[in-house]
């Protein structure tokens, strides 16, 4: 089946989610970004266990991480009330915002999974190069006609084509987000268009309905990350779900106040006040590591108010289920939109 699971941090992605998908049919993702290389290790060889189908594991392009620019007593006098509803002690910037990259690379080197992807950028050389002689099949993510073709000039073997629609961070690397925010309708025949490696459609897909039409654009699959937010196997936090199954479609919006980076999510209480206040974030993935302590706090207390609520534009569509279970769905969903699709014609 056509469907890849998008990677997703901050919790969602487990190895059993990943395993899961593969097992259905498709291609499961772990999102190893925010793990150090033990724990990469670790849930690369729970994915084993527990399929032996093909998966991926992901990470962000060091080209996303900036040197610390803002005002970070403003952010921290801005966080404070927070944390102290909370009980936790006055906000304190962490000296290390990131794990280690070329640790991670190196864990993932000697885990040797089948495919690596990454987003917010390009990889260097030397690294694309280390991956493809494990070999690994390499996946990256473009937001433009131009992000992708430079991806295509760096190496990889697939694009994933990313939608204004699409939930969390966009990852836009070649011009600011601002200017990026371009529909999944209208990018993906345009990337297809200008390269020659396959392209996976993603940003607002949640149903067979939504796969058939990637795939009439002429996309080889498609991406799907919020359509799995409320999956058995994913670890969405409990505040989180209860607030993506009671989301309207209007209720996204895109913001860089948790993290630092433009993301789409549902509004919140954090996101009102912070742009009421008008203060500009620290760079990625500074402010990220600033709000971190919050929102970890507000998730095991249930406080979705504080929390980073990623999701995309088809909020609407979400369905619980097990992973098979939301992939058997959308085979379904997919033979009748083709059936009817034809009869139209």
């Amino acid at each position: 089946m056509p469907v890849v699971l998008a990677p997703m941090g901050g919790g969602p992605s487990t190895p059993e989610l990943a395993a899961a998908v593969s097992n259905a049919g498709g291609l499961g993702s772990l999102a190893a970004a925010y793990s150090g290389p033990d724990k990469i290790k670790q849930d690369i060889a729970r994915i084993r266990e527990l399929t032996s189908r093909p998966f991926a594991v992901n990470l962000f392009s060091l080209q996303a991480q900036e040197p610390l620019r803002g005002n970070v007593q403003a952010v921290s006098d801005f966080l404070a009330p927070y944390h102290q509803e909370l009980g936790l002690g006055a906000p304190q910037l962490p000296q290390k915002a990131m794990e280690d990259f070329d640790k991670q690379i190196d864990a993932i080197c000697e885990a040797q999974p089948p495919i690596v992807s990454f987003t917010f950028g390009l990889l260097k050389s030397h690294v694309m190069q280390r991956l493809k002689a494990l070999p690994a099949f390499m996946i990256g993510t473009a937001t433009t006609v131009d992000e992708a073709l430079q991806l295509e000039s760096s190496g990889v073997d697939v694009v994933v084509a990313q939608g204004s629609e699409a939930g969390a961070h966009r990852g836009t690397f070649a011009v600011p987000a601002e200017e990026a925010l371009i529909g999944t309708v209208a990018l993906v025949p345009q990337v297809i268009d200008a390269v020659r490696i396959p392209v996976i459609a993603s940003g607002g897909i949640m149903d067979g309905r939504g796969i058939v039409a990637a795939l009439a654009l002429g996309a080889s699959a498609v991406q799907m990350g919020t359509a799995f937010l409320a999956a058995k196997e994913a670890g969405t936090s409990p505040a989180w779900r209860a607030a993506l199954l009671q989301a309207h479609e209007d209720q996204t919006t895109t913001t860089r106040a948790f993290s630092g980076r433009m993301a789409r999510g549902l509004r919140n209480e954090f996101i009102e006040k912070w742009n009421a206040a008008g203060l500009k974030n620290l760079s990625y993935p500074w402010q990220n590591a600033f709000t971190q302590q919050m929102r970890r706090a507000a998730s095991a207390t249930k406080r979705p108010e504080l929390l980073s609520l990623w999701a995309g534009q088809g909020i609407r569509l979400l369905r619980q289920g097990t992973a098979a279970e939301l992939m058997s769905r959308w085979r379904e969903e997919m033979k009748a939109a083709q059936k009817n699709a034809i009869q139209e014609f």
